[in-house]
């Protein structure tokens, strides 16, 4: 017997194929349960900290869109993975310094935040979809446009060449309870949808709240360790 936690008396390890598996039945059991359509959710994996490994394995099941929140890792990876057709989403802070790099590679920027960003990523030769980020708390380090502050940026980011506005991305915050706040993000997306015809999608839903995601109508789920098991402990 190869399986350590059989060997030691404790529950099996899911693996790969098994973790995969069980998020894609949750996310049609939660779709169903909130009348819509699993077809019109991307659920996006979250690979940070993983080898080139991991996301070959993906590929194999049937993965094509995986996200990455590091500007380094997240090039190396792209660069050395290209044969797999995969979808790059940029799911972390963006780097003024770095916006250009980052297009470079990535099909979706989920975390356009500020004005500067919006220039820097700005392009005459080619598009990149793009979420606008919205920040639920009062911290500025979480990342993301205040409420307030969220009708300008994303006039912002319609004025400018080489962007395509999808919709909104937020995080849940910390402590609060994640279906009133994806509530919130969905009345902010109808606020935006109004003034951007067609920017109607909702980047929101982790490993820990994606059901609550998506019956408040999130589009794009990102998840990481449901998927991917517990990141690699680093030395």
């Amino acid at each position: 017997m190869n399986d350590p936690a059989a060997a030691s008396g404790g529950p099996a390890v899911p693996d790969l194929r098994e973790r995969v598996a069980l998020v894609r039945g949750r996310v049609d059991a939660a779709a169903a349960s909130a009348g819509r359509d699993p077809g019109e959710i991307t659920t996006i994996v979250v690979t940070k900290f993983h080898p080139f490994s991991l996301i070959e394995e993906l590929a194999g099941l049937g993965v094509r869109d995986v996200g990455e929140n590091r500007h380094q890792e997240a090039q190396a990876k792209s660069a050395a993975l290209a044969s797999l057709g995969l979808n790059w989403h940029f799911v972390g802070q963006v780097q003024g310094k770095k916006a250009r790099q980052v297009r470079a590679y990535a099909a979706v920027i989920h975390s356009v935040d500020r004005s500067s960003l919006v220039d820097a990523l700005a392009s005459d030769e080619s598009t990149v979809d793009c979420f606008v980020q919205v920040n639920l708390t009062d911290d500025p380090a979480r990342g993301g446009v205040q409420p307030q502050e969220l009708d300008a940026l994303v006039e912002r980011v319609q004025a400018t060449n080489g962007l395509r506005l999808l919709g909104l991305m937020a995080v849940a915050p910390l402590g609060a309870e994640p279906r009133r706040a994806f509530a919130r993000v969905r009345e902010l997306g109808e606020q935006v949808g109004r003034a951007a015809p067609g920017a109607n999608h909702l980047s929101m839903g982790m490993s820990q709240d994606y059901p609550e995601a998506i019956a408040e109508g999130a589009t794009h789920l990102r998840i990481g360790t449901a998927i991917t098991g517990n990141r690699p402990v680093l030395g």
